[in-house]
């Protein structure tokens, strides 16, 4: 099997090399050092890069693509007569994406494997599937061949899931979700075609990345100097104006997720300089920095690590209030939390639950509650909604979309998907290793891109 979540799946306490070598010498009658080949030929096989250092990495080296890579790795270790794949591709770029799909395509054809491919990403399963079934409460509400649910859906279900994908829609316009079809039958396209009012751009720049570089060491000597360094984010440069959302997209690994916490200063920069609103922020004192804080926030990756299990999510929403002394009193910071958890789609009662009484898209949201506690004029959003189906990612968008309007933020929102990007944002950046490679107007670099690289990546897209 290969399960959903690379985060949680992985041993955090032994190396990659070592957790796929286990599930080979458990299997196969093969000396160690032949488990080890075997290993970093798997490696290879699953694209990752450099093979020999992902084996002596422990999983929080990698990046979420690489982790998924790994898993995929371990689960065809033992060549496998049928293979689950539940969500496989889900935290991996399109290219990834593309050639784990062929790989599993290959290796079913070698081995004759039987293949149950979970997903919520219909433009992927279109892609593999020789049979589609859809589920939906616990039931099954179709089946039949690829060709005929994709193109001839009969149930209100199934045709929501095909309409909710942002690629289908234009900028601005409403995304559909499961609900509109499930009460309004087949008219539910009509009541979407009203475009929504557009956020104002204003030309003032808020924030001001110049030179930023984050190195991290590699190999090193016995006396422990580094002899090699990965250069995540490498001379990078730009400027995001006020109201302004800016898409960054590119393949796992890229240094998107490394860019975004070190303009948070979550991470140390090793060169360059970030300013926010005119203060240079990788030069403030640790106090000062802690005040400015309040004004940027970000909504993580993972809705299920991001929320601590033990704390229940209204006061997880609250806690940033108390630190920052905010809204006067307790009574006041309660009575905010539940506002803005009817924002987000929730309701008061759900304060005092805790996270694992939730789904992930429902995560998701309290994850961005806790980020506009403090009414921040700058938000990242680091792959935000890249775990969610495509109901609950139609949900959480127009979500974005209307808090924007109602709280004026500017965000940054990180993503390896270009079709919620192109939809998302005002401007898009792609970068490839370390390097911003093209930027401009979003329709323009999603329609015409100009490096081969974006165009690699725009081809990959699940038709």
């Amino acid at each position: 099997m290969i399960f959903q979540e690379p985060m949680s799946s992985l041993n955090p306490v032994f190396t990659c090399g070592n957790q796929v070598e286990e599930a080979i010498l458990a299997h196969k009658n093969l000396s160690g050092a032949e488990a080890k080949k075997e290993t970093l030929r798997l490696f290879e096989k699953v694209k990752l890069p450099d093979p020999p250092r992902i084996y002596k990495s422990y999983p929080h080296q990698l990046s979420g693509g690489q982790k998924q890579r790994v898993m995929i790795a371990m689960a065809m270790s033992c060549a496998p007569s049928l293979l689950i794949a539940d969500e496989p591709t889900t935290a991996l770029d399109v290219t990834v994406q593309r050639t784990i799909l062929e790989l599993i395509r290959e290796l079913q054809l070698q081995e004759n494997m039987g293949v149950i491919f979970i997903s919520h990403d219909l433009g992927v399963v279109a892609e593999i599937a020789d049979r589609i079934v859809v589920m939906y409460k616990g039931k099954i509400v179709e089946m039949g061949t690829t060709e005929e649910i994709m193109h001839y859906p009969k149930e209100p279900y199934t045709r929501a899931l095909l309409a909710c994908r942002p690629i289908l829609h234009p900028k601005g316009e409403r995304l559909p979700v499961v609900d509109d079809f499930l009460n309004s039958g087949s008219n539910a396209e009509a009541r979407h075609t009203e475009k929504e009012i557009t956020s104002v751009v204003s030309k003032e720049r808020l924030l001001v990345v110049k030179d930023l570089s984050v190195y991290f060491p590699g190999r090193k000597s016995w006396m422990g100097k580094p002899l090699t360094e990965t250069r995540a984010v490498d001379g990078v440069s730009f400027e995001v104006l006020k109201g302004e959302t800016l898409g960054l997209v590119g393949e796992s690994g890229c240094g998107k997720s490394t860019l975004g916490r070190a303009i948070l200063q979550l991470i140390q920069p090793t060169a360059g300089e970030v300013w926010l609103n005119g203060t240079k922020l990788n030069t403030l004192p640790k106090e000062t920095l802690r005040i400015t804080r309040r004004d940027i926030q970000i909504i993580f990756q993972d809705p299920y690590s991001s929320l601590n299990p033990r704390i229940r999510i209204g006061d997880a929403i609250l806690e940033p209030m108390e630190v920052h002394g905010v809204e006067g009193n307790h009574a006041n910071r309660r009575e905010k939390v539940i506002h803005l958890l009817e924002k987000v789609n929730l309701s008061a009662e759900h304060f005092s639950r805790y996270p694992h009484e939730f789904s992930g898209g429902q995560r998701q949201r309290i994850g961005i509650a806790r980020a506009l506690a403090l009414d921040p004029s700058f938000i990242i959003c680091d792959e935000s909604v890249s775990a969610l189906d495509v109901s609950v990612q139609a949900q959480v968008l127009n979500l974005l979309n209307d808090l924007k309007k109602e709280f004026g933020f500017t965000s940054i929102f990180i993503s390896h998907d270009l079709a919620v990007v192109r939809y998302i944002s005002d401007r898009i950046m792609v970068m490839n290793k370390g390097k911003i490679v093209e930027s401009g107007p979003a329709d323009e670099v999603f329609f015409h891109p100009k490096e081969a690289y974006t165009q690699r990546l725009i081809g990959a897209i699940p038709k």
